[in-house]
Order: C-alpha cells, then sequence, then structure tokens
C-alpha cells in the first residue's frame, strides 16, 4: 500500500524499465514445510512461489521482506540470512526486455499467524518440501529454497 501512496501522480512503470527493479523473496520454512504464494499479477501470475515483491526507497531490503510477507500472507517472520541474489528477466518476442528485476532472496523465521491470501497473492499455503514437485516451480525458486533448507539444517 505505501508504494502506491509513494508513487501517486508518478506511477513507475514496470514493464519495459530502464532499469532493473529490486525485490525481496522471503523463503519461510516451518518444520519441513515452506510457504508458497499463488501469484495474482503478472510477472508469474497463477504460478506459485515464494513470498516477496518491492523494495520501496527509503527501506532496508529487511523491512521489505517483513512487509511483504505481512501484505501477502499476513504473516510475522523475522530475516535471517540473505541466500541468493536472482536475476529474472523477461523479454518479448522482439528480445526487448520487458520486465528485469534482481531478487534478493532470504531465509526468514515464521514468527506468528496463520497464512490467509491478500495484496497480489491468490492464494497461499505451508506445502511440505517434499511436495514441491507438485507445484510447478520455477527453476530458480526450487533452488533457492533448497540452499536455504540446507542453510538451515547445519546451523
Amino acid at each position: 500500500m505505501a508504494a502506491r501512496e509513494a508513487d501517486a501522480g508518478r506511477r513507475i512503470r514496470r514493464t519495459y524499465p530502464v532499469r532493473p527493479f529490486i525485490g525481496v523473496g522471503a523463503i519461510v520454512l516451518r518444520g519441513d514445510d515452506v510457504l508458497l504464494v499463488k501469484r495474482a499479477r503478472p510477472p508469474r501470475k497463477g504460478e506459485w512461489s515464494i513470498p516477496g515483491g518491492m523494495q520501496h526507497l527509503g527501506e532496508t531490503v529487511a523491512e521489505a521482506l517483513r512487509r511483504e510477507v505481512r501484505e501477502e500472507t499476513g504473516l510475522e517472520v523475522e530475516p535471517v540470512d540473505v541466500v541468493a541474489v536472482v536475476d529474472s528477466i523477461f523479454r518479448d518476442e522482439s528480445g526487448r526486455v520487458k520486465y528485469h528485476y534482481t531478487l534478493v532472496d532470504m531465509l526468514a523465521a515464521w514468527r506468528q499467524g496463520d497464512p490467509r491470501a491478500a495484496d497480489d497473492a491468490a492464494e497461499c499455503a505451508w506445502v511440505p518440501l517434499a511436495q514441491l514437485d507438485a507445484y510447478g516451480l520455477w527453476a530458480e525458486t526450487r533452488r533457492v529454497i533448497a540452499l536455504a533448507d540446507s542453510r538451515r539444517r547445519k546451523s
């Protein structure tokens, strides 16, 4: 909501950008489950993913992560560590960059709440790590979830 208010009068165009946008992704693990959301907006509309979104001006990555998880799922989380930085670039049929995001994916600890879809999440759920194949996740999403789970088990 704050981004929409901050952008009032000067709508930021995310398609065909002049520079990459910075986004955050939260890998929230609880036991052997990971929190997933079904995207309600492009890019990746209708696909399952980890919760996350755009960082706002003046907001730290950790603050953006907490806000995005709260907005999309109603959960309270605490950022633990950066797991990976991922480039998400979509090109149109002519090869022009239609979307370009630099995603900072972080392991986050669940603190409280039950997931309920809101904001730009059509659905959300705790999903057993052993059942991720059924969700058709982007390969990079699978990779960062596995990295986060491995890191968590080592600590």
